[in-house]
């Protein structure tokens, strides 16, 4: 039998009509079968729990709880490199920042015409003639070590 509602209209389908209980009769619950003594034993020897299975989920919960500690003290210390490391690198770009800023102001104070007649005229230096430029073959090193007079 099944009940279908139709433009808000309830009926019932099928041949029989739904009878309705009433008072303490309609809140029946439902009936038990009785278990056996076996199965009854089982039951109550399975809700006790013994001492080993006791021991082991102790020592269960311990190792767990020392993991757990070690794992926010790993992460507590990952937390503070991280937070240090980027005090380092805001601190390394500000000193990087001030070295290239301090290394410009001291090109551009540079006058290379003073220091050009400070060399020709004070110390009495001459720009090189065509015989004194000797060109030496370039190597893989980094440097050319002069071993002997070259002229």
């Amino acid at each position: 039998m099944a009940v279908k509602n139709y433009r808000k209209t309830a009926y019932l389908e099928g041949t029989a009509a739904k009878q309705l209980e009433r008072g303490f009769e309609a809140e029946k619950l439902p009936v038990r079968k009785k278990l056996s003594n076996s199965t009854r034993k089982n039951r109550e020897r399975a809700f006790h729990m013994n001492l080993g299975y006791v021991a082991f989920l102790t020592a269960a919960l311990i190792l767990v709880s020392v993991t757990l500690c070690n794992y926010l003290e790993v992460q507590s210390d990952l937390t503070n490199s991280v937070k240090r490391i980027s005090t380092m690198e805001a601190k390394y770009n500000n000193l990087k920042l001030a070295n290239d800023e301090e290394y410009y102001r001291i090109i551009s104070s540079v006058d290379l015409e003073h220091v050009k007649a400070v060399a020709i005229g004070e110390l009495g230096m001459t720009y090189a003639k065509e015989g004194q430029i000797i060109n030496v073959e370039d190597s893989k090193a980094d440097y050319v070590r002069q071993t002997a007079d070259l002229y």
